[in-house]
């Protein structure tokens, strides 16, 4: 009888590594669950249930990203279904540290860790280069290659890269 929750959980968490490995489609150096978007993997009567939360309401990559866990999980034997959940709405701070040494390697630069301040509202007022580490750098537009990225530009390396915006 301990037995079957111990292989429930053993499928639990091969199902939650399953759909964690999923690469974000417009971000792909970093998973779902990097993003912090991949809420929950839980079985239920044999299926496998992924929730997650899309950055914003708007994103047009999270029929994406769903299909793509969904697929995941049926390529890994499961039978699969993903729910969206809205509540709470996801915010920057559920990126992991590893997501956020994954962007700045990437080349974006990560968002801090603020959402619940003014930060978050105005904008960041100093935003380090990914590459050179510097903190002399201006805003060229307040959309970089997707809605949530701005594009900046380092005054001391001259790179161009995406800041992602802290939501």
């Amino acid at each position: 009888m301990v037995e079957a929750p111990v292989l429930s959980n053993l499928q639990q968490a091969r199902a939650w590594a399953v759909a964690a490995a999923v690469p974000d489609p417009e971000i792909p150096c970093v998973t779902v669950a990097d993003l912090g978007i991949l809420r929950d993997v839980e079985l239920v009567d044999g299926i496998a249930i992924a929730k997650v939360t899309p950055t914003y309401s708007g994103c047009p990559a999270v029929l994406a990203i769903e299909l793509a866990v969904e697929t995941a999980l049926l390529d890994a034997g499961f039978q699969a279904k993903v729910e969206r959940v809205f509540s709470p709405a996801w915010t920057t701070d559920w990126i992991t540290d590893q997501g956020r040494e994954k962007l700045r390697a990437y080349g974006i630069a990560p968002p801090h860790k603020s959402s619940n301040s003014k930060l978050a509202l105005f904008g960041e007022t100093t935003v380090a280069c990914p590459r050179c580490g510097s903190s002399l750098t201006s805003k060229i537009s307040e959309f970089g290659s997707t809605p949530c990225k701005a594009h900046y530009q380092c005054d001391q390396c001259v790179e161009p890269f995406d800041y992602f915006k802290c939501l």
